[in-house]
């Protein structure tokens, strides 16, 4: 496994990255009216930033209840053996699992799984208690989820 270094930004770049994760709609112009830049000046550092990998992407982002799926859990596998490429396989055929973390401790696995019942996400768990003992923890509420990288 490889660990990417850490890119260096400047002041400028930072307001960049604060202003898209707010609202990554925003066009060069106004960028920069926030940044102090002209707009051709915001192009070539937010290309940059792409090119560099610090910005990775743009997404919608969606209501998962407007869509049918109400029911947000995160499950937790402690898995037996070696078998990480096995439940890496499986979980990305699964489109409930939004995310899924390998980590430490006895649950080595988390995942974020999102449903549209309770049977529902019984039948996920079905698909995964072959790799090992699955606990599931379903959230009631969330108080921040998700938060803008900073540098501050």
């Amino acid at each position: 496994m490889t660990y990417e270094t850490k890119v260096d930004l400047d002041e400028i770049d930072w307001q960049l990255l604060d202003a898209l994760q707010e609202d990554a709609r925003l066009s060069y112009t106004e960028l920069g009216k926030q940044v102090g830049l002209t707009r051709p000046a915001v192009a070539e550092r937010v290309r940059r930033l792409e090119e560099r990998g610090v910005i990775t992407g743009y997404r919608a982002e969606v209501d998962p209840v407007k869509l049918g799926l109400p029911i947000l859990a995160f499950v937790r596998i402690g898995a037996i053996g070696d078998v990480f490429a096995s439940v890496a396989k499986v979980v990305v055929e699964i489109p409930e699992v939004l995310e899924c973390h390998r980590g430490t401790g006895g649950e080595c696995f988390i995942l974020k799984v999102r449903v549209a019942s309770l049977p529902h996400l019984e039948a996920v768990i079905d698909r995964l208690t072959k790799f090992g003992q699955v606990t599931t923890s379903i959230v009631l509420s969330s108080v921040l989820t998700q938060r803008p990288i900073s540098h501050r």
